[in-house]
């Protein structure tokens, strides 16, 4: 990468093709990979596809589909001739995914076949084809159109920096779905701030686990390893532990980006139960220094399970519960936090594996500005404000929600609460949107609660709310690690597991209510008996609950 590059797509692209052609670009872990030199190819020919189908710049073509190499070909065969790409999340219902494509005016859409049935029933106007992912073949539209390998584009394109290049369609904890607008160079400028927390070259390999059409993995694992002429491999099933393992042994990745609950997951299903499966080890495990020689060692373990090469694990997109984390720091695995929003191309602060600091998430990121809007002048805490050429252009089609947001002099609201260090590290409190006012004006912070609730054994997840002005939490407990406990009392399992829930739920109020302040303390502890309803990035959809 040069400094002189010009902050698009093509630009970097292209560079990285002349100083990377014959590198790896992108793979599925178990088939023949795609140089930098093969994809460039693709994209012109898939370029020259799109331009037979009446594709101009300007015109919205979605994506719904896996991850895959082919995503990667068709956004960039997109964005490349000045259209605007609209990645959709393979989450998304049928229902959202008809609404995105119609708000937006999708002039067309890639789709995986996996994920066809959500618009087979959709009434879509404006979308003139659709094209399988796969191979590049039409499903429907104007017939007669072939995807040729060795096509070239007739048109020279080149899209400029304030170009819009993506429209996200967000999908949050507040259950409003808008479409953020996303430059050329919000995007591009936003993947070298986060190559100044942590440097990568062409010898590094990601292996994406997270959707593509999600900023967080498509700004940081994507468009970040594309400029310095990485290497991205590719699942082809979902990420669960029996198609993760063996694709870290294969690919031996140096990076990897993930949310919380992965290593949560991991924390404590597989290695606390290993720490204190017998009373030998559950009592050396009682002493902070046998604690820590037993982190470490279970850190080299884990390490060695994600390939043994791993420099770089970054975790985003919600809080990493407390407990987890200082067992990441004695474990000396190499986590990483970040802090960002859809809205901000996603990354605004971020550390890496040498400078993590407990439960913060380091100091804003080069080229970004962050400052406190209305802090309370006992605690220091206040809302988190950015200002930076990441922030978007607005929401699409919605000038009044783009004014709520964005000040006139180009600050973003980020709607997240936190405080600063004397080092300039940001520790996020919560969302401003969650906090509850008590009885006499205190504020209390739900997640704070939650993170102690989520610590205690069996609790899986869980969310605290306000009810009737009483603090009320909803607990969903790990029933399979219950009914592991005490499978051996077969008949009995059922009124035993009931009468366990029953005491698990007066324990974990006293136990919650001796740990927080007075205006903190929960009235009530409700046990939910289905999984929380999710956000792609594991955050849990409160709109639901509330």
């Amino acid at each position: 990468m040069t400094e002189t590059s010009l902050l698009t797509f093509p630009g970097f692209f292209e560079q990285s093709v002349q100083m990377h052609g014959n590198s790896i670009a992108f793979s599925y872990v178990d088939e023949e990979p795609i140089t930098y030199a093969e994809a460039s190819h693709r994209i012109k020919a898939a370029m020259a596809f799109l331009e037979k189908l009446g594709v101009e710049p300007g015109d919205r073509i979605a994506i719904l589909s896996t991850n895959m190499p082919n995503w990667v070909i068709a956004y960039f065969a997109i964005t490349f001739m000045g259209a605007v790409a609209v990645p959709v999340l393979p989450d998304f219902t049928s229902k959202e995914v008809e609404n995105i494509l119609n708000h937006s005016a999708a002039k067309g859409i890639f789709v995986s076949d996996k994920l066809r049935d959500k618009i087979q029933q959709a009434n879509l106007p404006a979308c003139n084809f659709e094209i399988a992912i796969e191979h590049f073949t039409m499903i429907s539209g104007q017939a007669g159109n072939i995807f040729k390998a060795g096509d070239v584009p007739a048109n020279n394109y080149q899209p400029a920096e304030d170009d819009l290049a993506a429209i996200i369609y967000t999908s949050g904890t507040t259950g409003q779905s808008k479409g953020v607008m996303l430059s050329h160079k919000n995007i591009c400028s936003n993947a070298i701030a986060g190559s100044k927390v942590q440097p990568i070259d062409e010898n590094d390999r990601f292996l994406s686990v997270l959707p593509l059409s999600h900023t967080y993995e498509n700004t940081l694992g994507l468009i970040l390893p594309v400029i310095f002429g990485s290497s991205v491999y590719y699942l082809k099933e979902k990420p669960v532990a029996s198609v993760l393992l063996p694709a870290m042994e294969k690919v031996r990745p140096t990076m990897m980006l993930t949310v919380p609950l992965i290593i949560e997951k991991v924390y404590r299903n597989k290695i606390i139960p290993a720490l204190t499966s017998k009373i030998h080890l559950r009592m050396l495990y009682q002493f902070p220094f046998m604690r820590k020689k037993m982190h470490e060692k279970a850190g080299k373990k884990l390490m060695e399970s994600f390939g043994g090469k791993l420099k770089f694990f970054g975790i985003g997109g919600a809080k990493l519960d407390r407990e987890v984390e200082k067992f990441l720091i004695e474990a000396k695995f190499p986590y990483a936090i970040g802090y960002g929003l859809t809205e901000s191309s996603p990354l605004l602060a971020g550390v890496n594996p040498q400078q993590c600091r407990l439960q913060t998430t380091g100091p804003a990121v080069e080229g970004v500005e962050l400052k406190l809007d209305q802090q309370a002048p006992d605690t220091g805490i206040g809302e988190i404000l950015a200002r930076g050429p990441n922030i978007m252009q607005g929401y699409y089609k919605d000038p009044e929600e783009t004014r709520k947001v964005i000040t006139e002099d180009g600050w973003l609201k980020t709607g997240d609460l936190g405080m600063f260090d004397k080092d300039g590290y940001l520790y996020i409190k919560g969302r401003s949107k969650n906090v509850i006012v008590g009885a006499n004006g205190e504020n209390v912070y739900p997640e704070e609660i939650e993170s102690l609730i989520n610590n205690y054994r069996h609790v899986a997840e869980s969310i605290v709310l306000n009810q009737k002005g009483k603090l009320v939490a909803l607990v969903h407990l790990n029933m399979e690690e219950l009914e592991k406990r005490y499978q051996n009392l077969h008949d009995e399992i059922h009124n035993h597991l009931e009468e366990k829930k029953q005491e698990l739920q007066a324990e974990l109020l006293d136990y919650v209510n001796s740990r927080v302040n007075h205006f903190s303390r929960l009235k009530m502890i409700v046990l939910q008996t289905e999984p929380f309803h999710k956000t792609p990035t594991q955050k849990i959809k409160r709109y639901l609950y509330s």
